[in-house]
């Protein structure tokens, strides 16, 4: 047997390597956007579906992250972990490749001008995710995609617009991985093991937090920042997080 942990980890590391040498720019482009729109009084909406919807949830109210964020999170494109049964794998496939469902989904988010859409997907290329794209684009949105360019390069979208979440964003950041995710082979298995997509996902959406929380700092406003309950000041911490969702709502009540 190999040292299976040290070649999967290895992997991910190498992905945010290159991440970090090849994307900074972008994620700061991206930063920008969010900075904007949240010193505005706007809010950044963040969508995905099945796992890409896990890094639209870790953008806000994930500890450390910025008030402003808004993930938009359908359950029908999340719990399918049970696979079979009610809400299972196969309902999920059918309904986020349905035209026309992210267009309802977006028409129940009150979007204002001002506001900006991030979306987290690792092939750019199924319906609904390219709904909410052209949705918010024809909104007047800024659009930031996280996404796979190897993946959805070489894959034809799966829209009437004919385009895929990189030809369609205002700022693309590259997550690098691979057509098909899964990236290590193990001899005598068919198909590969060790996906990265989601981590990497993941680790995108902190950057870009961090670097608007920095940035809303810089233009001289104190950020409403989630902190950890799970703390010796568990009162303070709580009392912190009501004064963000305070804030939350404040946003909400001005659309």
């Amino acid at each position: 047997m190999t040292d299976m942990p040290t070649r999967y980890l290895s992997t991910l590391i190498e992905r945010l390597q290159k991440i970090q040498d090849n994307q900074s720019d972008a994620i700061n482009a991206a930063a920008d956007i969010c900075a904007k729109a949240i010193l505005q009084d706007k809010l950044v909406f963040t969508f995905g579906t099945g796992h890409g919807s896990f890094a639209a949830m870790e953008m806000f109210p994930r500890t450390g992250t910025v008030t402003g964020f808004r993930p938009i999170v359908e359950s029908s494109m999340i719990s399918f972990h049970r696979v079979l049964g009610d809400g299972g794998a196969r309902q999920y496939r059918f309904i986020h490749s349905q035209e026309g469902y992210g267009d309802a989904i977006l028409a129940a988010h009150d979007t204002v001008e001002g506001d900006a859409m991030l979306i987290f997907s690792h092939s750019g290329l199924n319906a609904v995710t390219l709904d909410i794209a052209t949705g918010a684009k024809a909104r007047g949105l800024k659009l930031i995609g996280v996404t796979s360019i190897p993946h959805s390069s070489v894959t034809s979208s799966r829209h009437s617009c004919g385009k895929r979440l990189f030809e369609l964003a205002d700022v693309v950041i590259d997550t690098g991985v691979p057509l098909g995710d899964a990236e290590i082979e193990i001899e005598g298995m068919r198909g590969k093991t060790g996906a990265t997509s989601t981590s990497i996902a993941i680790a995108i959406g902190h950057a870009i937090n961090a670097a608007t929380a920095e940035r809303v700092v810089v233009s001289g406003k104190e950020p409403f920042i989630m902190q950890s309950p799970n703390t010796t000041d568990k009162m303070a911490a709580t009392e912190q997080n009501d004064r963000n969702y305070a804030e939350l709502a404040r946003r909400l009540k001005l659309r």
